[in-house]
């Protein structure tokens, strides 16, 4: 026999029971709704649970029978579920007294007898509803009490059930939380790039906290505080805004240092802050400093959740956690930028001892441009002069000999004699923006970025109290490459090198500082020797002078030299077509005439056959009408003859022209010629080259000061980097009469005709040449550079 609870029927126990075997709401209230309609045949219901009395909705989370829900979730005075909200008491309505709208959130497809209500309470607390649909008869006051004990059942149930799923929700919260701080942790640890870190820390407050925006306020001196970077949109602050205390939420929060929420728009510190905002102010704020071993760093200011409500204290506790962790991760970068600040100041000192150890101008202007590179990210340097009026490009990074006629080095050189005429500038190109003033400047910029690849261009003039002696220019193909550090490094390095540089010009100005000491020093102790020694060393001098008066020596004058060929011959397509077969290689000998490549010839080919075959037609009816003695006729047709004859003469010029054909003997040049078939030539397309290499011209670059002992019909000797043991003779047949620039002088060449029998002599071959000038007197051959410099120097200080 079962046994069961006083006051309860078998019914009501097997409800508890089901109840208890589940432990979520949803489930609770399906057990709870096929009850009612195992009570109630005929009938079907749903079963409204309010989950959240702070927000209250009725959530339908359980039906059973002939019924659907419309909408999941109801505002709590919706139809007749607001008016059971008011009453809080069962009742049961007759379905002709109820309009269709009162219950418009039901779905139902049969006609209604009858409604019935039954709130679910717990301690007069309404957390639910079980709602009633009957269709076959009208439900009676006998139905309530079986509805109003289920209710009381389902309230405990629910209620339970309710609580375990709020428990569960921060159970999974307090773990999403504890998640997200280690992601958090592992996110500030990934970088320690002070300008990467701070929009990395802004953007996962932001994320974690879902706020609208997030404003991250660092300290830049002792009482001031600088908004560098903000995650998400607030009208209020923009990134470079500063604040101290007394104007601002983050300046009081940074004087107190402890954390604030406000979570009431009518809060006067947030009006305040609102002043001027027509949209996205402010409704509810957090603000936390963050610290870092006890010392205030920043503050972190967070503005509006994104789903409407305010902050409460949990959002203000996560804040504080999160700048713990914000403290630790500026803490390193700001260890990594002072261990950078101190190499910079180290590579600083280190170019400092260098530029000043030495009066050697060059030596200076190469150590400028290349030794900061170890510290500052530039990617080229360049030293710019101004000498006796003129602007002149004296060092580039990386090169050790500047080429005048480099479009690289020409396109810098236009660049600084432009930046002479301007004080300090940056500018910077980030995706199509360039950051100057002026349009003039922008398209300049604009090409020269262009055409050279950079992205970034700062120079700063080199002056003192004298007046300005140059510019000093770096450039980047990052747009950022400069930090504020480096800023400051390369003003003082400016500062150095331009005391440097004075010194060194001053230096070079006057050579005979370097000449008249040491003459000095000799005459001195050439005059404390003793009588015989002086007349000894008279005479040696004297012999020495008759030997560089008298004694003739060869003389020779040289320069660096380039392998040419001697003849070549350039083949271009006639017109357009493709190439249908080669037949030669590179490197392949040919004599005049050879057959070199075949291009597509089908259409020619038919020309001429056509133009051909005209021309036989002509030619017999010209027959034919002189052998019926009409000469009309044969005029007419000795006319078209000439015509077609001259087409065949044209089409047979242009078939020709399909076949390349070597016109002098020499050597295929052309690389990998035989890839050439079928690759279509447009008209006046190159294809192939031939060197003759049975001789050879030599250019030898000689200096303009020795143009005047080069003649033609000289003797020449030429010895090649390619051939460094063999020497090979010729003549010089004739000097270039114009010149051309290398580096800061100018160069002449001889043209030297050498045979090359051996065909061991190539195009493109370097080494050095000497042409022979002659014998002359041994004082004219050892001292006449250093006589032409010493003549150079006095015309420039007393000459007119």
């Amino acid at each position: 026999m079962a046994t069961h609870t006083p006051g309860y029927s078998v019914a009501s126990v097997e409800l508890a029971t089901a109840l208890l075997a589940e432990r979520e709401v949803a489930p609770r209230a399906r057990v709870v709704a096929e009850h009612v309609s195992q009570l109630l045949p005929g009938s079907a219901n749903v079963v409204w649970v309010i989950e959240n009395q702070d927000a209250p909705t009725w959530s339908a989370r359980g039906a059973a029978g002939e019924i659907a829900v419309q909408e999941q979730e109801l505002a709590l005075d919706s139809g007749t579920l607001g008016e059971l909200a008011e009453k809080k008491e069962p009742w049961i309505i007759p379905g002709s007294e109820v309009a269709r709208e009162a219950y418009a959130h039901l779905n139902v497809r049969r006609t209604v007898a009858s409604l019935a209500y039954v709130p679910i309470l717990v301690d007069d607390l309404l957390i639910g509803a079980i709602e009633v649909v009957s269709y076959d008869q009208a439900l009676q006051t006998k139905a309530l009490t079986q509805l109003q004990e289920v209710a009381e059942i389902a309230s405990l149930a629910l209620a339970t059930g309710i609580a375990y799923e709020a428990e569960r929700h921060q159970n999974l919260s307090s773990i999403t939380r504890l998640t997200q701080m280690y992601d958090l942790e592992k996110v500030f640890n990934s970088t320690l790039e002070f300008d990467s870190l701070l929009p990395i820390i802004a953007s996962k407050f932001q994320e974690i906290l879902g706020a609208q925006a997030v404003n991250l306020w660092l300290v830049e001196e002792k009482d001031t505080l600088l908004l560098l970077h903000q995650a998400g949109e607030d009208p209020a602050a923009q990134p470079g805004h500063k604040q101290k205390a007394g104007e601002g939420i983050a300046g009081d929060v940074g004087e107190t240092g402890e954390a604030l929420l406000i979570d009431s728009a009518d809060d006067e510190r947030l009006q305040r802050r609102n002043e001027g905002v027509e949209e996205g102010g402010a409704f509810t704020l957090m603000a936390a400093p963050i610290m870092d071993q006890g010392s205030e760093v920043g503050v972190v200011e967070v503005v509006n959740k994104l789903d409407g409500t305010a902050f409460d204290e949990d959002d203000l506790f996560a804040l504080a956690t999160m700048c713990e962790a914000a403290a630790g991760a500026l803490h390193n970068a700001s260890l990594l930028q002072t261990e950078r600040k101190v190499e910079i100041l180290e590579t600083l000192v280190k170019v400092s001892q260098e530029i000043t150890s030495t009066l050697n101008l060059d030596h200076v202007l190469q150590a400028v441009v290349n030794t900061p590179q170890a510290v500052i990210p530039y990617e080229r340097a360049a030293i710019a002069l101004e000498q006796y009026g003129k602007v002149q490009l004296k060092a580039v990074s990386g090169v050790e000999q500047i080429m005048a006629g480099d479009p690289e080095i020409k396109r810098l050189d236009d660049l600084l004699q432009w930046a002479s005429l301007q004080e300090e500038i940056f500018v910077a190109q980030k995706d199509d923006q360039i950051t100057a003033e002026r349009e003039e400047t922008r398209e300049k910029f604009r090409a020269y970025f262009e055409a050279s690849g950079a992205r970034a261009f700062y120079a700063l003039p080199l002056s003192d109290d004298l007046g300005r002696i140059g510019t000093y220019s770096l450039e980047s193909s990052d747009p950022d490459f400069l930090s504020p550090a480096h800023f400051e490094m390369i003003k003082v390095l400016v500062g150095q090198v331009t005391v440097a540089v004075r010194n060194a010009s001053m230096y070079k100005e006057v050579p005979f500082i370097g000449i008249l000491e040491p003459l000095l020093k000799k005459k001195g102790r050439f005059l404390s020797m003793e009588r015989g020694r002086r007349i000894s060393a008279l005479t040696l001098a004297g012999l020495v002078l008759l030997f560089l008066a008298i004694f003739p020596l060869p003389m020779r004058v040289d320069g660096e030299a380039s392998v040419n060929p001697l003849q070549r011959a350039q083949l271009q397509a006639p017109f357009d077509s493709v190439v249908k077969q080669v037949y030669v290689r590179e490197g392949d000998a040919v004599k005049p005439g050879a057959l070199l490549a075949d291009l597509e010839d089908w259409e020619y080919r038919s020309a001429l056959e056509k133009a051909q075959a005209s021309y036989t037609g002509a030619m017999a009816e010209m027959n034919r009408a002189l052998a019926s003695n009409d000469s009309s006729a044969a005029g007419v047709q000795r006319a078209q003859a000439d015509y077609w004859g001259a087409e065949v003469r044209r089409a047979r010029a242009q078939l020709e022209q399909t076949h390349f054909r070597s016109p002098i003997a020499g050597v295929v040049a052309t690389p990998h010629i035989e890839n050439l078939a079928g690759k279509k030539l447009q008209a006046g397309d190159p294809f192939a080259e031939v060197v003759d290499s049975s001789s050879v011209v030599v250019d030898v670059a000689l200096d303009e000061d020795d143009i005047p002992l080069a003649k033609t019909g000289a003797s020449a000797g030429v010895k090649l980097d390619s051939f460094p043991t063999r020497t090979f003779r010729g003549r010089v047949t004739v000097v270039s009469p114009k010149g051309e620039a290398a580096g800061d002088h100018r160069v002449f060449y001889a043209r030297v005709e050498v045979p090359n029998p051996e065909g061991v002599l190539r195009t493109g071959m370097h080494g050095r040449g000497k042409v022979s000038a002659g014998w002359h007197a041994a004082g004219f051959v050892l001292l006449r550079g250093p006589a032409l410099w010493l003549w150079a120097k006095l015309w420039s200080w007393f000459g007119l």
